[in-house]
């Protein structure tokens, strides 16, 4: 039998983007307050990288706080913002040892200063390192994405708009698109992430809130991405 890492090189499989859904729901039915959920949740995107690592992925993309979000409640919104910012500060030494490459996309100048020079420290300590790329989407919308990109093209004069063109005015311009979108939490829907890039990708719901997400559910995305006959249009 194939090991997981053998599949992942046969499938060329180099990205994972994940849609990370249920921290509040896991909270709830715990009888736990959200905080807990979302602290949870970082848990599971550690152990969701150094599975990355582990078996030979190369990106791995996550939808930490799209711009819908700034409508929940202050206090969660700050709470999250917090939890950001503690989180890079006290994993930063880590991930840059364990060579991560950590980048963001989405647009960070509506962020405080403060988290603001967090992430450009995280990014900038990171950047030289080779092993799993880590990019975070905060304060990222899909449409808001797109229509910036078409104003920097309009801006910039360029007469001739193909998709290279569109690709290359993305957030993700050096990223390669996705090959796998997991979506936790069984919600059968998009949330406005990445929907230029996902065109082709290939797209599992699994039902378990993001929490319960781990290395052996990562295993079990990528043999199910195994099973799929990948046509792209043909």
């Amino acid at each position: 039998m194939e090991s997981i890492k053998e599949l992942v090189e046969k499938n060329e499989l180099k990205h994972i983007a994940i849609i990370m859904d249920g921290n509040r729901r896991w909270a709830k039915e715990k009888g736990l307050p959200s905080a807990i959920g979302h602290k949870k949740g970082v848990d599971s995107l550690k152990a969701t990288m150094r599975a990355c690592d582990d078996f030979g992925i190369k990106y791995l993309t996550v939808y930490a706080f799209s711009t819908e979000n700034w409508n929940r409640k202050p206090e969660e919104v700050n709470f999250l913002m917090d939890l950001l910012g503690q989180t890079l500060k006290n994993e930063l030494k880590e991930m840059h040892e364990n060579n991560v490459v950590i980048s963001f996309i989405g647009d960070t100048t509506k962020l405080s200063d403060k988290l603001q020079s967090i992430l450009k420290n995280a990014v900038e300590t990171t950047k030289d390192n080779t092993g799993v790329n880590l990019q975070i989407a905060f304060n990222y919308g899909s449409r808001a994405e797109i229509v910036k990109a078409v104003q920097k093209i309009v801006d910039l004069g360029i007469n001739e708009i193909t998709e290279d063109v569109i690709s290359t005015h993305l957030y993700t311009e050096n990223i390669p698109d996705p090959d796998l979108l997991i979506r936790t939490g069984g919600e059968m829907r998009i949330s406005n992430y990445l929907l230029w890039q996902i065109a082709y990708s290939e797209f599992i719901v699994v039902p378990e809130f993001w929490p319960d997400f781990n290395k052996e559910k990562l295993a079990e995305c990528i043999k199910e991405f195994n099973r799929r006959n990948r046509r792209f249009g043909v």
